[in-house]
């Protein structure tokens, strides 16, 4: 039953992406994120559902009478020396089929990320685009938050099987990253129930979050709120919260949850944590062996080759880390490709602020891009453990970035030809009425 209601609701969304491809972002967002698919038991958990979503986008959009502008800035063209990069280095890939089977997915993120760019041209497909990922992303944290509750935080969080957030560590990640968009709907939005259900929403999350036993995700926490308490205004309530916070979490946290976060004082004898730096060693020798094009994709996974760089390791081990998951598979230029990327991002937020800061109509802007940028300080940290270089959240934050300065800039540029174009006052004369205003009286004077 659960099966054929996912998989209808799905279908009946054909139609209108066919007619209307901005739909059918949101609808790849909810695959991608929500995977509700996943949710199943039966024939729906394994239907490609995320590819005939974006064909039909694909299909939809081309066919459409919408603009079809790829915005051409830093960002876009990063994106593309990216995908092109990557591409490169799978052709000189040194386990080819495996490295082809990433690629395969990856491009498939990178291109609907150039179909994202393209279809979301105002405020209100941003706005929409950011309310699915929190919905998303959102339903695992409530759900988790929940869970953590009636099991006393005994057992760990998990997310849905064989997606990008299946382990506990990627759920985490992923929720600490989306929170700041919560909180930016939470500040932006009129309706007082709605902020109070994002109130919820993110308390639950937080608790998910901790309940996920992942070192990385409290290390990303920690980095997180530093940075919100030196950008706050009311510093001292927020360092009071954040004491009261960890007082009551610290008194009520589970033994097991204690014993578990000690363990980043005694990493040394932690196997997971020795294999992770295994795993770095093998990446800097596979870059330093091959510079330019790097492994491949999943290079990491040829036994021979990482016992042969790496004799000391008990076994092959994942990267554990974007920066190295990069440096390992794509080379020294592949990981400056990736470093600019983050860092050109940090400086549109920072653009974006200091062009909104004493703007009314922009304080969403103002508010988005001082949470975006939280959401990319979490992934910079707690992407240090883990394999999420290209996971798609991470260039949804670019993109909806990108966006955003693009529709402050638009808004700034019409602002200053509206002063341009009004003529300056005569000395004596009386002022000018506004046309609308002019009419009126013509008509009423008329009469």
């Amino acid at each position: 039953m659960r099966d054929l209601f996912i998989t209808a609701n799905i279908l009946l969304t054909f139609p209108v992406i066919f007619m209307r491809p901005y739909v059918g972002i949101t609808m790849w967002c909810w695959l991608s994120y929500m995977n509700p698919h996943r949710l199943t038991w039966g024939w729906a958990y394994s239907m490609p559902f995320a590819l005939g979503v974006a064909a039909i986008t694909i299909v939809g959009f081309v066919i459409s009478r919408e603009p079809k502008r790829f915005p051409l800035n830093a960002m876009s063209v990063l994106i593309v020396m990216i995908t092109i990069w990557v591409s490169i280095t799978t052709v000189f890939a040194i386990v080819p089929d495996q490295a082809a089977v990433k690629w395969d997915r990856t491009i498939k993120i990178l291109a609907m990320t150039f179909v994202t760019m393209v279809l979301v041209t105002n405020r209100e497909r941003l706005q929409a685009l950011i309310w699915i990922i929190v919905i998303s992303l959102g339903f695992y944290g409530v759900k988790g938050g929940i869970f953590a509750i009636l099991t006393a935080g005994n057992y760990r969080v998990w997310g849905p099987a064989n997606t990008f957030i299946g382990d506990n560590n990627q759920l985490a990640f992923s929720l600490l990253v989306v929170m700041p968009l919560m909180r930016y709907l939470q500040v932006t939005t009129e309706n007082i129930w709605i902020r109070r259900a994002l109130g919820i929403s993110m308390v639950l999350t937080g608790l998910a979050v901790f309940a996920s036993y992942s070192r990385g995700a409290l290390l990303a926490a920690t980095v997180m709120a530093l940075m919100l308490l030196l950008r706050a205004r009311r510093k001292l309530m927020i360092v009071m919260g954040l004491v009261v916070v960890l007082s009551v979490g610290v008194a009520f946290a589970p033994e097991q949850w204690i014993e578990r976060m000690n363990t980043l004082e005694t990493y040394e004898e932690d196997g997971s944590a020795m294999g992770r730096f295994d795993a770095w060693k093998f990446a800097f020798e596979v870059a330093k062996r091959n510079p330019i094009f790097g492994g491949g994709f999943l290079v990491q996974f040829e036994h021979e080759l990482f016992m042969e760089y790496v004799p000391e390791a008990v076994k092959p081990r994942a990267f554990h880390s974007i920066y190295f998951e990069v440096l390992g598979e794509h080379g020294f230029i592949g990981l400056g490709l990736f470093t600019i990327l983050g860092l050109v991002s940090a400086y549109n937020c920072r653009w974006i602020r200091a062009r909104t800061k004493y703007r009314t109509e922009l304080r969403w802007a103002h508010e988005l891009s001082t949470m975006i940028f939280l959401s990319l300080v979490g992934y910079a940290v707690g992407g240090a453990f883990l394999n999420m270089a290209f996971y798609d959240l991470f260039y949804h934050l670019l993109t909806i970035v990108m966006v955003a300065k693009i529709l402050v800039h638009q808004n700034l540029t019409n602002t200053i030809k509206a002063k341009v174009q009004t003529p300056a006052p005569v000395p004596g004369a009386t002022p000018a009425l506004p046309a609308y205003q002019a009419r009126n009286d013509f008509l009423v004077s008329n009469r």
